[in-house]
This record gives structure tokens, C-alpha cells and sequence, in this order.
């Protein structure tokens, strides 16, 4: 099931050199992070100076100044485009938004918290790249092996990823981590429906990818707030977890043969 907004999207922004597609996309959900635009466009800009890339955000309902923080970013010659839901529809609606809009063949995902350090994009990217090399679909995901968040959040994401790993055998210790390098076409193949983005690895597994994991960095929220509860986010991670297992089960990969009749 789609979680495509029905409220509607903004148009998004032109992108520079609109005739020349990026190499890689960053997409980028946020709402509400007003704050945290100006120094994680900066980030990336630096982290990628060598790579043709885009950032391409999408403001989930934002009801603070971020609308104005995207355009001001962008009228500073930030390759940056910025697509709204009108109203909130959620994390991996804005994420397939994103994806959906984005110009590069390569994906990278990142919260827009300011915790994850775009620094680990050209690694986690290499990667990627070397992956596609071997002639495998392959989903990079951040491992954050040194969480800077509260203990609470620390043993919920604990326990949630440990019950997670027994049902879905993910073989990936940190689903949650917002920082993700895939191709593009992957992600489309993939089913989308609300909270998706929690369950990307078992999801790219389902599809007959492969999902490795790379130790990155994360930093404590220095501005703004968190727009997620501890214990609602667990309790709806549970309840979903019982729909990716049953979803899970009923995959079935077909094996093409060509027809070699005479």
C-alpha cells in the first residue's frame, strides 16, 4: 500500500543543471528542523565536493520556518531542491517522495537532525559502488556503534532491533540508522506503505538484494527537537514488525528461464 500523500506535494524546485542528472541523490525528510538546514546543507556540500550530486529535501508539514531555510539555502547556490506534503504524512512517505523525485542513479538517505555526519556518505557510497562492481544490489547501511541518544531511546532501539532480528533475519544490528547509500531502482522495486523505512535491509533481502553494514558517526541533536516519542515509536515498531514478518513470508522471487525450444 502506497503512503503517496493525498494532502499533496509542492512542485518540486528546478534543480541546477537540470540537463546533466547527478551521480548521487541525498534525500532528506525532515519536519520542523528550521534550525538544523543551514549547517547540514554545509556538511554535505563539503563531504561531496567531488561527487555530481544533489540534496533533495522534503519538508513532511513543517509548521516552523523550514520552508524559508530551503530557500535560503538554495538561493545560496546550494544544489538543493525542495519538495512539501501539505500536510504530515510521515517519514517514509517524505523518504519515497524524495526517491521518486530524485535525478541520481545513486540514493543516499539521511535524518535531518543533524546527528548523522554526511562525512560518512563518500565512504558508505565507495562501498555501494564497489557492491554494484561484483554485479550485486546492494543497500549500505549505517551502523551507529557509539549512539549519542538518551538510554531510554538506546534500550527501546535495543530490545525493538533484537525482536526484529529474530523474527526478520536481517543480519543488520542497526535498521534505525537514518544514513543509507542504495541505487535508486532498488528502492523503487521495493513495497511501499507507512514505516517503511524501518524495515529497508528485510525489505531489500525480500527483493533478492544484499545488505551490508558500515560503522559510522553519530552526534547528539545540538538543535531543535525530537518529533518522535520513545515509547509511541516502539509500540508502533512492534505492531509493524508482526505486518513485515507476514509480509516477509509471502515473497516469493521468481527464476526467470529463457526459452530455448527450437
Amino acid at each position: 500500500m502506497s503512503t503517496e500523500p493525498r494532502a499533496g506535494s509542492g512542485p518540486a524546485e528546478p534543480a541546477p543543471d537540470a540537463g546533466v542528472p547527478p551521480l548521487l541523490s541525498v534525500v532528506i525528510p525532515v519536519r520542523n528542523e528550521a534550525p538544523n538546514i543551514a549547517p547540514l546543507v554545509e556538511e554535505i556540500e563539503a563531504a561531496l565536493a567531488s561527487v555530481p550530486h544533489e540534496i533533495v529535501y522534503v519538508d513532511d508539514g513543517s509548521t516552523d520556518h523550514t520552508p524559508a531555510a530551503l530557500r535560503d539555502a538554495r538561493e545560496g547556490g546550494a544544489p538543493l531542491r525542495a519538495l512539501r506534503h501539505r500536510a504530515s504524512c510521515g517519514q517514509s512517505a517524505a523518504i519515497i517522495t524524495g526517491v521518486k523525485a530524485a535525478r541520481g542513479r545513486w540514493i543516499a538517505t539521511l535524518d535531518g537532525d543533524g546527528q548523522n555526519d554526511p562525512a560518512d556518505i563518500p565512504r558508505l557510497f565507495a562501498r555501494a559502488q564497489a557492491e554494484a562492481e561484483q554485479g550485486r544490489r546492494t543497500m549500505v547501511a549505517g551502523h551507529r556503534v557509539n549512539r549519542k541518544d538518551s538510554g531510554v531511546k538506546r534500550y527501546s532501539s535495543k530490545v525493538a532491533n533484537a525482536i526484529r532480528s529474530r523474527l526478520l533475519r536481517d543480519a543488520t544490528p542497526d535498521t534505525g540508522c537514518g544514513l543509507k547509500v542504495f541505487p535508486r531502482d532498488l528502492f523503487l522495486d521495493l513495497p511501499h506503505f507507512d514505516h517503511m523505512h524501518r524495515f529497508l535491509p528485510a525489505l531489500t533481502l525480500r527483493q533478492g538484494g544484499v545488505v551490508v553494514s558500515e560503522p559510522v558517526n553519530h552526534r547528539p541533536r545540538v538543535r531543535g527537537t525530537s518529533n518522535y516519542g520513545t515509547l509511541d515509536r516502539l509500540v508502533v515498531s512492534l505492531f509493524d514488525l508482526v505486518g513485515m514478518a507476514w509480509l516477509q513470508r509471502r515473497g516469493r522471487r521468481p527464476v526467470i528461464e529463457t526459452d530455448t525450444a527450437p
